[in-house]
């Protein structure tokens, strides 16, 4: 079976995003609270090493994507998925093989990857991510700082009609391009700062467009955000012991917090921060940059605080699924009434 069809019925459901540095898969079933998670999987593959420098997915990167989407379907297999969205993002957007890497993908595996544009990546984080917003401040700022990029999305509350998203912005800012760049072992302050600024200056032509900052000034935006980033900052404010995503969805960081935890990350070389059970050796070398990001996003808007979210695209993918049977359902059900 090619891992493309959605199926019938309310059946088992999965997600898959194969991103720039990762790729992870769920699997879920309905449930009374929305879905019940049965099956997932995580895996650092970066795709995107180098792309940035050569333009295409290193041969050892597609190797290791490969790998991991092997696992994928094995599993999709094993819980008898009939509802399945798979998506790739940055580094099969810009990289010129990337189409031909999904091509070869689907005749070893199965499994169908669409290529998405960074308007439905921002829509199918903020699906995810919705429900942590707080219609009672009626503006928001939400992000997602990935591996090859960070998108961008300002929202705003309609009253009954629920919160709107009127624009995006996809910076070609991400944890692997900026760690290719200006490296993940020690990195000097100079080099955090030049990271900082470059994103800030990316951010300036959002910023002049919507006049967020006159929003913030007047109380009215809060911040959510998505992202290995800010659940690792999360997770060390915590101080817990090993990463738990129970505690750390709908948590809270204080702006003060992530400058202070970001610089003092910064100060550290790869062993150091390799130490932290929330961050370990995959991710070591990324976590500085993704840290510069944030800093650049809290300085360009100072809410003051964020909201932390462990969900995203495979989240909002599993939600528009549900929805899309559900309306099926409902019209066939229309459909047999005399």
């Amino acid at each position: 079976m090619a891992w493309r069809e959605y199926g019938a019925g309310t059946g088992t459901f999965a997600a898959l995003d194969l991103g720039t540095n990762t790729c992870r898969l769920l699997v879920a079933r309905p449930a009374w609270s929305g879905f019940r998670v049965v099956d997932a999987f995580s895996r650092i593959v970066r795709l995107g090493e180098r792309v940035a420098a050569t333009g295409e997915l290193a041969v050892e990167a597609m190797e290791r994507a490969a790998d991991a989407l092997a696992v994928c379907a094995r599993k999709l297999e094993r819980r008898g998925v009939t509802h399945f969205r798979g998506v790739a993002t940055e580094a099969c957007r810009k990289a010129r093989n990337g189409a031909a890497f999904i091509d070869r993908v689907e005749n070893e595996t199965g499994i169908h990857l669409e290529i998405i544009d960074t308007r439905q990546e921002a829509e199918l984080a903020f699906a995810s991510c919705a429900p942590l917003l707080d219609p009672r401040q009626p503006r928001a700022v939400l992000f997602d700082i990935g591996g090859g990029s960070t998108e961008i999305a300002w929202l705003v509350h309609d009253g009954r009609a629920g919160w709107r998203m009127v624009d995006t912005i996809s910076l070609e800012c991400g944890v692997v391009s900026f760690a290719d760049r200006f490296g993940g072992d020690s990195v000097p302050q100079a080099d955090y700062l030049r990271m900082v600024a470059e994103v800030a200056d990316r951010l300036a032509a959002f910023e002049l467009k919507h006049r967020i900052a006159q929003h913030i000034a007047a109380g009215d935006v809060q911040m959510l955000g998505t992202s290995g980033t800010v659940t690792t900052l999360s997770g060390i404010k915590l101080d817990l012991p090993r990463y738990d995503r129970r505690g750390v969805d709908g948590s809270w960081l204080d702006f003060t917090d992530v400058v202070g935890l970001s610089h003092a990350l910064a100060a550290l070389d790869f062993a150091g921060r390799a130490a932290k059970p929330c961050i370990g050796a995959e991710r070591a070398d990324l976590v500085v940059a993704g840290c510069a990001i944030l800093e650049a996003i809290c300085r360009t808007w100072p809410v003051g605080r964020l909201r932390v979210a462990d969900r995203g695209l495979r989240e909002g993918i599993i939600l528009g699924l549900m929805e899309a049977v559900s309306a099926n359902r409902s019209r066939d059900t229309d459909l047999a009434r005399p």
